[in-house]
């Protein structure tokens, strides 16, 4: 399955997803099972490690920028939405 198939699967019944987009329960929960594999493994589990260390464990200093900030702020956003991935994945087992 392709990503331009999960994009185009247009169904009757959708919902949204914590990325904001609108899916299918199906495209969803085979997002889900695609980030509980890359992720399952060690070398998953090290890359994950590293994103939390540049995400959300990284403490922003009284000089950061508000541009910076923000930049921060999106990368763990896009963290949270790899770990719910994750956990709904593992959820659904």
């Amino acid at each position: 399955m392709t990503w331009e198939t999960l994009n185009n699967n247009k169904s009757v019944k959708s919902v949204t997803s914590i990325d904001g987009y609108t899916r299918s329960p199906d495209t969803e929960k085979k997002l889900n099972q695609l980030f509980g594999s890359v992720f399952k493994g060690d070398d998953g589990k090290q890359v994950l490690a590293y994103l939390k260390s540049i995400t959300t464990e990284a403490v922003a200093g009284s000089n950061i920028s508000t541009n910076e900030l923000f930049h921060l702020e999106g990368r763990r956003f896009l963290l949270a939405i790899i770990q719910s991935r994750i956990n709904a994945n593992l959820k659904d087992k």
